[in-house]
């Protein structure tokens, strides 16, 4: 059903700066992938740092994103997200400034509550400025930028890589965050869910609590009982306050909708067989093949270009086909990319599991998505955006803890016995102890490994959404207050 609202006509340039928005948070998390042999070697990071340096913005935007999209529908959505960008972009000022990997982590949190701020108002701004007849396209184009941001931070950033030191990566977030902010200003109208609603500052403190005690055990890898406790009791509680309360931040009665859980717990899925893909390959690319950082950018551009093309393709054929039939079929896909990588080495197979997987991430994303919105009532577009950011961000984490440590396991049983401890923690170690060719034949077998699990969490996601969504439409909502 279209809005009586009449169409802005700003919205395709609103449009815009929204997809402005979420490539700055898009090129920064790509770009970090491939700089990972760079600040091994010039920070001398360890395996740890690392790990922290990808996590610690996980951590935080994951436990910040549910009270950021709840925050933004009360006091407004462009608010926040200028906001947001601001923190961003100054977060990344502290990283390229940085000299200890200590410091890099600690940009990298404070990175995560500038893109937590910023992320649930680039799809919620979208939800409210484009009727239900333009929406699937609006956010086919949404979807298609974040894999721009493949293309353009792994391309860009191994250009600053060859020419330049590791912190130039940074550098890329500061004038994109800037021109966004400027454009936010000029074009953009501010929305909200409605300014009676009140704050929920229980909720807001025990979702905090909840999300981030959960993310950071299971980055830990480790059963911290304490961790696991506090976890359970704040999101124990947190759900008992929700049901309760005359002003929940997250209406609990979405997940009876089977499209919003069905959506969430596919997109949970996926990003959790997908999310590690970067993490492997970008290493992959680089250890074992030897590329250079610019070189590895460009050989991922298929997925970035498959994906960007059949993003469009998912559009269209969504005006005709379920998103049931979509999501579950290109979750399939890419499980069939994942085969390809699971089977093969070299470049070319890769090219060819990379393109089958770009193919259907485009078709399965926007579906997913489009579900898990178009089951939130336009009230709670910044929420609902948030929920669907939270799965994801918390998918990625599991995908980086969980895999990567079957990488880590993989990869130091695979070595040979009679190696030096510290060549079988790394395969950037191995290859300075001058243990290069079973570290690259480890390394491989470990990614093989990888690559078996992610296809089985995509099967998992797939047969999750066809049993699970439905056809039907979504409820008519409120529209929002515009101010």
């Amino acid at each position: 059903m279209e809005s009586n609202t009449v169409r802005d006509p700003r919205r395709w340039w609103i449009l815009v700066v929204l997809c402005l928005s979420l490539l700055v948070v898009a090129i920064d998390n790509t770009i970090l992938n491939l700089a990972i042999p760079s600040l091994i070697r010039n920070l001398g990071a360890t395996p740890s740092d690392i790990q922290w340096i990808l996590d610690a913005y996980v951590l935080v935007f994951a436990g910040l994103l549910l009270t950021a999209g709840s925050l933004s529908d009360r006091f407004g959505r462009k608010r926040f997200l200028i906001i947001g960008l601001a923190f961003f972009g100054g977060a990344s000022l502290l990283a390229v400034l940085a000299s200890e990997p200590w410091q890099v982590i600690g940009a990298r949190a404070l990175m995560g509550v500038g893109g937590s701020i910023l992320m649930p108002s680039t799809l919620s701004i979208l939800m409210t400025v484009f009727d239900e007849a333009e929406r699937r396209k609006a956010m086919a184009v949404w979807s298609a930028v974040a894999m721009v941001g493949v293309i353009a931070g792994p391309t860009l950033g191994g250009f600053l890589l060859d020419h330049y030191w590791w912190g130039s990566v940074f550098l890329l977030n500061i004038p994109i965050a800037a021109i966004a902010i400027l454009a936010a200003v000029v074009l953009m109208p501010e929305t909200r869910g409605g300014s009676e609603r009140k704050i929920d500052p229980v909720g807001v403190v025990l979702s905090i609590v909840g999300l981030t005690s959960a993310v950071y055990v299971i980055i830990e890898r480790e059963w911290n009982v304490a961790g696991i406790g506090v976890a359970v009791v704040a999101l124990a509680a947190f759900v008992i306050w929700e049901r309760r309360s005359e002003h929940p931040m997250l209406p609990l009665e979405l997940f009876r909708n089977r499209n919003f859980s069905g959506a969430s717990f596919s997109i949970l899925l996926m990003s959790f067989g997908a999310g590690a893909v970067m993490l492997m390959l970008t290493q992959y690319l680089q250890f074992v093949l030897g590329y250079g950082a610019m070189q590895a950018g460009l050989a991922l551009l298929p997925y970035a270009v498959a994906a960007a093309v059949f993003n469009g393709l998912g559009a269209a054929l969504g005006q005709k086909v379920s998103n049931r039939t979509l999501v579950g079929a290109g979750l399939l896909v890419m499980a069939g990319g994942f085969v390809v990588m699971a089977t093969t080495t070299g470049y070319l197979p890769l090219l060819i599991s990379l393109v089958i997987m770009g193919v259907g991430g485009g078709l399965a994303g926007p579906s997913a998505y489009a579900s898990l919105m178009g089951a939130i009532p336009m009230e709670h577009a910044g929420v609902g955006s948030a929920m669907n950011d939270t799965v994801q961000q918390v998918g990625m984490a599991m995908s980086i803890a969980v895999l990567g440590s079957v990488l880590a396991g993989v990869f130091t049983s695979s070595m040979p016995a009679g190696v030096p401890e510290a060549a079988t923690g790394s395969i950037g170690e191995a290859i300075k102890l001058g243990f290069g060719a079973p570290a690259r034949e480890a390394f491989t077998q470990a990614m093989h490994v990888g690559s078996w699990l992610g296809a089985g969490f995509c099967v998992a996601a797939a047969l999750l959404a066809v049993l699970v969504l439905r056809p039907a439409a979504p409820a008519v909502a409120p529209e929002p207050v515009e101010v």
